[in-house]
């Protein structure tokens, strides 16, 4: 299993349509998630950054991500939240969710 911890900015004016589209989150959405070997999926909310954290089951990491990349429903989905976010400064020119460095963990 790996951990992954990702951030980004959510635009000030688009929070509340970001947590009204995680309330109301498409079950298509889930099951694709977890068909993809994601899972304890969880994203935080603090001072207009989101930090999403989640675990990957699966063996082969860039082919699942490819797969969730490349359904149908997963673009709309995106169609809706990406314009509530904004990469944080320090993302790189292909990141939108700018990966986290690990540090610590206990079990």
């Amino acid at each position: 299993m790996q951990r992954f911890g990702e951030v980004i900015k959510v635009k000030p004016e688009k929070y509340e349509e970001y947590r009204k589209l995680h309330d109301n989150i498409w079950p298509g959405i889930v099951e694709k998630t977890r068909a993809v070997n994601i899972q304890n999926f969880t994203i935080f909310y603090r001072d207009g950054y989101l930090f999403k954290y989640f675990e990957y089951i699966g063996d082969n990491y860039e082919e699942d991500m490819k797969k969730l990349a490349e359904d149908e429903e997963n673009i709309r989905w995106l169609t809706h939240t990406d314009p509530c976010q904004e990469p944080v400064d320090s993302a790189g020119a292909d990141e939108w969710w700018a990966s986290m460095e690990n540090i610590f963990h206990i079990l």
